[in-house]
């Protein structure tokens, strides 16, 4: 049974089979964003207009572009890590309730990625695991225990690059926010807009010396603990290792 679901999935997600969505029902669109703690700090990341990056072409980024496991000891910049934020989940433009139009693509500007960064090695920053706050382009500290960097490489099959790179990123999809205009077959497009948020990530990073590894391997349900996720309605669909490159 187990070697038909993928047959299932893609039959059951074909446009024959999709009925009336929340939006044609005339139901109120989730928000943009997740909420966050506002009593907890959030980080100032350097603004997307005064960042400082060098120069590359897309020919030589694309060119250059590999799957690296191994990263140097060397720290990875505050506006460093601003950069790849704003290539991968950059808000160019809000507009008002109805939608963000971003660095990357996705299927009808539904955007419904929110991005956690399990941080190891960042200038001004602690170790822990953050939240990338998108439309104010700012950081908040989720969770600071010591213990957080060796969960999450252990839900990752024990890929030890996860905890050793200067910083992983997590990439959480809130299924409603796709589903209010696709249904079913807005999972179909979730995927997809992994896809694309991964290949920005390791074009971006060729910029400023960095390697990326992206990860589909790993274990939902311990994955999906550490950030206390329902893993129906929230869940990790991506995992992408930056470092520096040797």
């Amino acid at each position: 049974m187990s070697d038909e679901i993928g047959k299932e999935f893609m039959k059951k997600t074909q446009y024959k089979f999709m009925g009336p969505s929340a939006q044609s029902k005339g139901l109120p669109q989730p928000p943009l964003e997740l909420d966050y703690d506002s009593s907890k700090q959030a980080i100032d990341l350097p603004k997307p207009q005064e960042l400082v990056i060098k120069d590359l072409s897309l020919r030589e980024a694309i060119e250059s572009r590999e799957s690296i496991r191994k990263y140097s000891d060397q720290s990875l910049s505050l506006m460093e890590l601003s950069w790849i934020l704003w290539c991968t989940q950059g808000v160019k433009e809000v507009m008002g309730t109805r939608a963000t139009l971003r660095t990357v693509p996705s299927a009808g500007a539904r955007h419904a990625f929110e991005t956690y960064l399990l941080v190891n090695n960042v200038e001004e920053l602690q170790q822990g695991l953050y939240r990338f706050i998108a439309i104010e382009h700012k950081l908040v500290l989720v969770n600071q225990n010591e213990k957080i960097a060796n969960k999450i490489t252990l839900a990752a099959l024990d890929q030890s690059h996860v905890k050793k790179c200067n910083v992983t990123f997590l990439f959480v999809v809130v299924v409603e926010r796709m589903k209010w205009r696709y249904g079913v077959r807005g999972y179909r497009y979730l995927h997809l807009d992994a896809g694309h948020v991964g290949q920005n990530l390791y074009l971006a990073a060729e910029n400023i010396g960095c390697g990326v590894c992206a990860i589909a391997a790993f274990e939902d349900e311990k994955i999906n603990r550490c950030l206390n996720l329902d893993g129906e309605e929230q869940f990790v669909i991506y995992l992408l290792t930056v470092g520096k490159k040797r």
